[in-house]
């Protein structure tokens, strides 16, 4: 558990108090994890009432976010929480829903898709955060990553090929978006399921198991670096994939105390997306290469190419493109319709309004 400390040299690997350590994220291994994470439950909360001001005190977030954590302490920011925080070294949308349902974390930081994925499987979830790309269409969070040998210089170039296609994540979304933008539909190429975790995407394109997969710019300059002599590329998708969030269980949200303590956090996370933005070579340092053991060369690339980050405090514009993504969706896995709205807890849009306003 983590509250307050001193700023840390970004030159050094931060002290992580992590709750949910890589290596237990096995569902055994997140239901014990639930038992001594959790805090007593406060008075409940109708999702249509007022956010609290303040939490109880002893109130603990348990959050899955860690790039904003490294940006919060590496900033000096964190001193600014007056919240308990139990950070949990979990990323991706499998494995934050899978700590949703075991009750390890009440937070977790997603593209637009994982929260679709889990209203849809079952679990009923609320959007309280978003984040897009100042300049979407020149700083892509996705390259499509083309096999050694396969010829694609432009998207319409798909037609034929074998792409890696995760159903439940955002890369998902971006391969049915990138098709409908080339004129394409799934009948005219073979999507190959699986799950794009760590690199399984690079090793899939490196072993011709398939010739084009989507390549988060963590990744596109190590699978360059490796295969661009073999005759590997990558190009752009030509669709905008912008889109984060931060998402929690709506239980989570109907809890009054746990409900403030998301009411301050996510103030607080607007501010380091903007932090991040102005000070891209030390936050480079701190998150990619101390952190995720990135090269400083390799983190400098990334944090160029995914360019600097905004918090809309008006999120009709955000809603309207994440409706467009669900109804390809609808569309295309046979989803059950969705009107996306219902899904976004407006009362965090003016919490996060009076923070990036006050700061």
């Amino acid at each position: 558990m983590s509250r307050r400390g001193p700023r840390p040299n970004p030159h050094r690997r931060p002290l992580f108090r992590t709750s949910v350590p890589t290596v237990l994220l096995a569902t055994v291994g997140l239901l014990a994890l639930s038992a001594c994470g959790s805090s007593d439950s406060g008075p409940r909360l109708e999702l249509s009432a007022a956010l609290p001001d303040a939490a109880a005190d002893g109130t603990v977030l348990r959050v899955g976010d860690p790039a904003t954590q490294v940006a919060l302490e590496t900033s000096g920011l964190v001193d600014d929480l007056d919240i308990d925080v139990e950070w949990a070294n979990i990323t991706g949308g499998p494995k934050t829903l899978e700590a949703f349902r075991a009750d390890a974390i009440d937070i977790g930081s997603v593209a637009d898709i994982p929260p679709l994925f889990a209203h849809w499987t079952g679990t009923d979830v609320r959007i309280v955060a978003a984040r897009e790309t100042v300049d979407p269409a020149e700083h892509p969070t996705y390259e499509l990553g083309v096999a050694p040998g396969v010829d694609v210089a432009r998207i319409e170039d798909l037609k034929g090929k074998k792409i890696a296609y995760s159903p439940g994540q955002a890369q998902g979304a971006l391969v049915l978006n990138v098709l409908r933008e080339a004129g394409l539909t799934q009948d005219d190429v073979e999507l190959v399921e699986m799950q794009s975790v760590d690199d399984a995407f690079s090793v899939a394109l490196a072993s011709n198991q398939v010739d084009v997969a989507p390549l988060g710019q963590s990744l596109v300059k190590t699978y360059l670096a490796k295969y661009e002599q073999d005759g590997a590329t990558t190009i752009p998708p030509g669709v905008r994939d912008d889109a984060w969030t931060l998402y929690a269980p709506t239980s989570v949200l109907e809890d009054a105390d746990k409900a403030a303590a998301i009411k301050e956090y996510v103030g607080l996370w607007a501010q380091a997306q903007q932090w991040i933005s102005e000070n891209p070579d030390e936050f480079a340092q701190a998150y990619y290469v101390d952190h995720e053991g990135l090269s400083p060369e390799d983190a400098t690339y990334v944090v160029d190419a995914l360019g600097e980050f905004t918090v809309p405090t008006d999120w009709d514009d955000f809603i309207t493109r994440h409706q467009q993504t669900v109804d390809t969706l609808v569309k295309e896995q046979d989803q059950e319709p969705l009107d996306v709205e219902t899904l976004y807890d407006r009362r965090f849009e003016k919490a996060i309004a009076a923070a990036v306003e006050g700061s």
